[in-house]
């Protein structure tokens, strides 16, 4: 063991992710030989500062907030050792003026909305022309209000709850932040939704008008708040999608395939879809500035444990 004092144990529910558990069994069920994959459940910051600090620990692949990106990092230092990071977003979903409207909004309410907007590259900032801006904003309070949220057992559900109560609290937050900030409420808002007085559900929430400058257009809510953002043309667009201190994700969508292209190029982000197309797992993963400096999936994933040595004279000379 790499830590010798014992860890105060806390409540399993607090910090056992069940996904985790299960991979650990299918490990073992698999005979992969021991100590090739090993699960050490704890709480981040005991556990994860002395994994992080260790000097036997080669390398450190962290998914998580910034801070926390930030903390591990730190902790690393010491060692000299890569800490290969996946952190917080705030993408961007650019929508031009040319396309299926109610298709292309009503899939980037679906995409902020999905795993209750717990995702890291959820489009949660939709840029949308001014031409089409008010319809728009019309589709997209529409379909939020239309998504059924509850028991995600339920196949029909769209909306579990949110991690937990710290969490539930923070979006309320920033719910509030946004409504005292001047963004127009056009669905959802604070509180459990009609008929579930308890459970960390959240309302699907969608504010039309706001600015980039607000808190709910810059910080990282983790929850289903939609923010929609009108731009006057193409490098308007560009100009509020980068003007963020996230670069994991971005989405835009045009019929002008030339222009979709020219724009995810110009696009500070570590990845973009081009009208709707989904994620490819070969692709490389991962994000610039405050999101982190790592890669997962494919090639580029495998690349980040991987060490570079160069030996010179290892074939004779001719």
């Amino acid at each position: 063991s790499l830590i010798r004092k014992p860890l105060k144990p806390s409540p399993p529910s607090q910090y056992s992710p069940l996904s985790s558990l299960l991979m650990a069994e299918a490990v073992h069920e698999a005979k992969i030989p021991p100590g090739v994959f090993n699960l050490v459940n704890g709480p981040g910051a005991s556990l994860g500062a002395a994994l992080a600090a260790h000097p036997l620990v080669d390398m450190v692949s962290v998914t998580g907030s910034t801070e926390v990106g930030a903390s591990v990092a730190k902790a690393a230092a010491p060692s000299i050792k890569r800490v290969s990071q996946e952190l917080g977003g705030k993408s961007a979903y650019i929508v031009f003026e040319d396309v299926d409207l109610e298709k292309v909004v009503a899939g980037g309410v679906r995409g902020c909305m999905r795993n209750s907007g717990q995702s890291c590259n959820a489009p949660t900032r939709m840029l949308v022309a001014m031409p089409v801006y008010e319809e728009a904003v019309a589709i997209a309070a529409r379909v939020a209000d239309g998504l059924l949220v509850g028991d995600p057992l339920d196949p029909k559900v769209f909306l579990g709850p949110v991690a937990g109560k710290k969490q539930w609290e923070t979006v309320q937050g920033y719910i509030e932040a946004g409504l005292a900030g001047g963004a127009r409420l056009v669905a959802g808002g604070p509180g459990r939704p009609a008929g579930l007085d308890r459970g960390f559900f959240v309302r699907p929430t969608v504010f039309a008008d706001v600015r980039n400058d607000m808190r709910i257009a810059q910080e990282e809510v983790f929850g289903p708040v939609l923010c929609i953002i009108p731009f006057k043309d193409e490098e308007d667009a560009i100009a509020i999608a980068n003007d963020s201190a996230f670069g994991l994700s971005g989405y835009v969508s045009s019929a002008d395939v030339e222009r979709a292209r020219r724009v995810a190029l110009a696009m500070r982000t570590g990845m973009v879809h081009l009208n709707g197309v989904s994620t490819d797992l070969t692709a490389p993963f991962g994000g610039y500035k405050k999101s982190g400096n790592g890669r997962e999936w494919g090639r580029f994933g495998i690349d980040e444990y991987l060490e570079v040595k160069a030996v010179m004279g290892y074939r004779p000379a001719e």
